[in-house]
């Protein structure tokens, strides 16, 4: 999981030390726009080999929301 913790950080421009399942998607420090999902979308894809849906994940409010959604593209 740290691998996509950092991968994450990085597209939300804040310290990978802040970065966990409780982690705020739309706090003031994360940059969780457009562009970042779609930058997600591929982080999900390159650590997990999953596709998750975009419109999914832009309605994830915490980094818990894209975990589950990442655990139902492995069962799926």
């Amino acid at each position: 999981m740290s691998e996509f913790y950092e991968g994450l950080a990085e597209i939300l421009e804040v310290d990978a030390a802040v970065i966990n399942s409780a982690f705020d998607l739309h706090s003031g420090e994360a940059a969780w726009d457009s562009l970042a999902v779609v930058s997600t979308m591929a982080l999900v894809d390159e650590v997990f080999n999953v596709m998750v849906d975009g419109q999914s994940l832009g309605k994830c409010a915490t980094v818990a929301d894209i975990e589950a959604l990442v655990d139902a593209a492995k069962k799926a």
